[in-house]
């Protein structure tokens, strides 16, 4: 590969020269064997078919970034920096131990800039997408105090935490998504192909038909008749659907209905107060100011019902308002047992191990209901599939017994 490399001669002239090498690693070796120190390296392109399909190209292509990644990358820099190797030697490390190509490329130009002479904090910033404002803030906090190796075990932990507390969400949810969904499409499917062959005797007997049978007999023919535009118009709907939670209009309604729901309601508050205490909880402990903190911790929560109110807290506390008093001023979405904690660890001076705890509760708390909810869904589900097929039995049942009760 062919690479151009700008640098300083052993006079400190700038020199910019062309060289043939495997790597970027190699290009180093050949310019400080010329007696030159490196500033930037770039890699000059070329047009290949080949070099479009090679495996390593496809799989960063098709890679992901997963939290999991990031938790373990952040663990093992972490760990080595307490082994004592510098930050640009631990990334090394790291960038060929991992199997992810997306993350490789990531981690190998974090470790170009700090050589370049970038803090590592700088470096990252570059890459918003994989480290957001809160693993910034950190990082440039722990430089900052010298105490970097510390700050990214608090770190690895928060996002492990949160990761953990997602996942078992989502795994509750999972269940009855999947009965729902299949239950629509055995609906539609019987709707098109099954229906038709049972009406049709109804139809030809002339016979007076109840009306939730009519009902059915009418979807059915007008699924049969327009098959193609009711499946066009189920993906549209759902499509549609997942778009409006990206729009402003939808994410309040969704918000406002998740907030309100029995059990889930909980369920989102509570996840609510565990993030934001564990976000304020990493982010007060490794030295980033109060203000800061609120402003990175209204990023992190997702519900739009919640932002207005850390954004109050940060105005408020700038003006020498207390914190826990916005929390309190707020039981409508931020549980009781919130305010109180905060004002103790503000009266303690230890708010940071207050919010500490408080998320660990509140982590627990929301791990439970999601066994739980498991539990309460099953037998919910089982009534709603029987009402449904009870509905389906009725009223294919009762034109016959219309029938009978003529013929008779």
């Amino acid at each position: 590969m062919q690479f151009t490399y700008t640098g300083k001669d052993t006079d400190g002239a700038e020199v910019t020269e062309i060289v043939e090498a495997a790597d970027r690693y190699a290009v180093y070796d050949i310019a400080r064997q010329a007696g030159h120190t490196v500033d930037s390296i770039k890699e000059k392109k070329r047009f290949s078919l080949g070099k479009i399909f090679k495996a390593e190209t496809i799989e960063y292509y098709t890679s992901r970034i997963k939290t999991d990644d990031m938790v373990l990358m952040t663990r093992n820099l972490g760990a080595m920096l307490v082994a004592g190797l510098p930050v640009s030697r631990a990334l090394s490390v790291i960038e060929r131990q991992s199997s992810n190509a997306r993350l490789r490329r990531v981690i190998a130009d974090v470790r170009e800039r700090i050589q370049k002479g970038e803090q590592f904090n700088e470096a990252i910033a570059h890459h918003e997408s994989i480290f957001d404002d809160l693993y910034v803030a950190m990082v440039r906090a722990g430089e900052e105090s010298g105490s970097l190796a510390d700050t990214l075990k608090t770190l690895s932990i928060q996002m492990e935490r949160s990761s953990s507390l997602k996942k078992k969400i989502k795994g509750a949810m999972i269940y009855p998504a999947i009965v729902l969904t299949i239950m629509a499409i055995i609906g539609v499917l019987m709707m098109i192909y099954v229906m038709p062959s049972i009406t049709g005797t109804f139809k030809k007997l002339e016979v007076d038909l109840p009306t939730m049978t009519k009902v059915l007999i009418a979807i059915s023919d007008f699924m049969v008749a327009h098959t193609i535009v009711v499946l066009l118009g189920m993906v549209c709907g759902v499509v549609a659907f997942l778009y409006s939670l990206r729009t402003r209009i939808g994410k309040l309604i969704f918000h406002w209905l998740i907030i309100r729901l029995p059990v889930i309601g909980t369920m989102v508050k509570e996840t609510n107060a565990a993030r934001t205490s564990r976000t304020l909880s990493s982010l007060l402990s490794s030295g980033v100011d109060v203000i800061r903190a609120l402003n990175i911790t209204e990023d992190v929560v997702q519900n739009v019902y919640y932002k207005p109110i850390i954004a109050e807290a940060a105005k408020r506390v700038e003006k020498g308002t207390a914190l826990s008093e916005v929390f309190v001023a707020h039981e409508n979405l931020y549980p009781v047992f919130v305010g109180e904690m905060i004002m103790v660890g503000e009266e303690t001076g230890q708010i940071s191990t207050m919010l500490e705890q408080l998320a660990t509760f509140y982590e627990n708390e929301v791990e439970q209901k999601t066994k739980d909810l498991s539990t309460i869904i099953e037998p919910l589900l089982m009534v709603v599939i029987g009402g449904t097929v009870g509905f389906f039995a009725l009223a294919m049942i009762a034109p016959i017994y219309s029938l009978s009760d003529s013929i008779g």
